[in-house]
C-alpha cells in the first residue's frame, strides 16, 4: 500500500499569518519524521460549510486551523458537522472555544443564557507564551521529551460547572495551562478528535516535529490502514 495520505485544512489561508504558514511547515515536519507522503488542501470556511460527508471521504484527516477567519459564522456549524465524521479531527487555536460552544449547545447547558466561556484573555493580535501541564497519560508521555512552553493567541476560562458536566461523558481533559485552565481536550468515544487552544504548529521544527501534530498524522495513517 502506498504510504500517502490526504489532509483537509479548514481555514481562510493567508500566507502573512504566522500560524497558517506554520501549519504547512508542521505537516512537512511530520511527513519527514513519519516517512509518509502528505498531500494537504486548504478549504475556506464558506466552502467547508457546504461540504457533504461523501465529499469529505477523500480525506484521511481534517485539521481546523486557527483564525483569523473571514466569517466566524460558519465555524460552529463546521465543527458540529465534523463531530459526526469518522476521520481524525485536529483543532488548533480559535476553534477550541467554538467546540466548547457546540458541546454546550448540543447538551442544552445554557438555558439561562449565561456567559459560560470568557472572552479571549490574550489581548490584541499577538502571541503569548503559556506552559502546558499534561494531564492524561497520553499527553504526559508525548511531552516527556518536548518543551511544554507553547505560543497562543487564544486563551479562555471555562465556567467550572460546564466542565463538571462535560468531563468523562463527552470530553477528556488532556492538559491544563499554568493558570489551571483547560488547554487541550479530546472527545470521548472517538479514536481521535483533539482540540487545543494554542498553536502547536508554531513550535514545530523539522528536527523536532510537534508531538500533537505527528500523533494526528499517525492517526490519519491508521485511518487509511498504513502500518506505522
Amino acid at each position: 500500500m502506498s504510504r500517502s495520505i490526504k489532509i483537509a485544512i479548514i481555514g481562510d489561508y493567508n500566507f502573512t499569518y504566522n500560524s497558517h504558514h506554520a501549519t504547512n511547515l508542521a505537516i512537512d515536519h511530520a511527513s519527514y519524521f513519519l516517512e509518509v507522503e502528505i498531500s494537504y488542501y486548504w478549504i475556506k470556511l464558506q466552502e467547508a460549510s457546504q461540504l457533504s460527508t461523501n465529499q469529505l471521504k477523500i480525506y484521511d484527516g481534517i485539521w481546523v486551523a486557527p483564525g483569523p477567519y473571514k466569517n466566524d459564522f460558519f465555524l460552529g456549524g463546521i465543527i458540529d458537522f465534523l463531530i459526526q465524521q469518522p476521520q481524525p479531527i485536529f483543532i488548533t487555536g480559535d476553534g477550541y472555544k467554538t467546540l466548547i460552544d457546540v458541546l454546550i449547545a448540543r447538551n442544552n447547558l445554557n438555558l439561562k443564557g449565561e456567559k459560560l466561556i470568557s472572552d479571549n484573555l490574550v489581548e490584541g493580535q499577538q502571541f503569548e507564551e503559556i506552559n502546558i501541564v499534561p494531564h492524561s497519560k497520553e499527553l504526559i508521555q508525548l511531552y516527556t521529551n518536548h518543551n511544554t512552553q507553547e505560543l497562543t493567541s487564544s486563551r479562555y476560562s471555562l465556567y467550572p460547572k460546564v466542565l463538571t458536566y462535560l468531563v468523562d461523558e463527552f470530553i477528556n481533559i488532556e492538559a491544563y495551562n499554568e493558570f489551571e485552565e483547560v488547554e487541550v481536550i479530546s472527545l470521548t468515544n472517538r479514536n481521535f478528535y483533539l482540540a487545543c487552544g494554542f498553536s502547536p504548529q508554531i513550535s514545530s521544527t523539522r528536527e523536532i516535529p510537534h508531538p500533537l501534530i505527528y500523533t494526528f498524522i499517525k492517526a490519519c495513517m491508521l485511518q487509511k490502514g498504513i502500518t506505522l
